[in-house]
């Protein structure tokens, strides 16, 4: 196993490693920026269907925990699946994004707990 997939799970959301592969990295001076895309495997919800990749959504760009004091930007592309029979096109349903904000969720959730802190 890779050591560094470990470490990328105490970094980022587990969700990301184990779903995505990162396929670009950015670093400049204060701003880390991660590019990923879902990974190729036909999701178990759609196994028993014959479905296809079928390109990809629009990126979205969420903010993630700052790590050695660099804001944290993730591009994330999910993947589109055409089910070849009813050719309908099939996404998985990730909740990456903390409802009304453009962080992750557990983000979000962290923030919310430091203001409750703050105050």
């Amino acid at each position: 196993m890779d050591p560094y997939i470990d470490l990328l799970k105490v970094l980022l959301p587990e969700l990301l490693i184990t779903h995505f592969d990162i396929v670009k990295h950015q670093t400049d001076k204060n701003v880390v920026h991660l590019h990923f895309e879902e990974k190729k495997d036909i999701p178990k919800e759609f196994s028993s269907d014959l479905v296809i990749s079928h390109g990809f959504h629009k990126e979205i760009t969420i903010q993630d925990f700052p790590i050695r004091g660099k804001n944290v930007y993730l591009h994330i592309k999910r993947r589109r699946w055409l089910n070849k029979v009813s050719k309908e096109v099939v996404q998985r349903n990730w909740d990456l994004v903390a409802q009304g904000t453009r962080m992750t969720v557990e983000f979000a959730a962290f923030l919310k707990v430091l203001n409750q802190y703050q105050t």
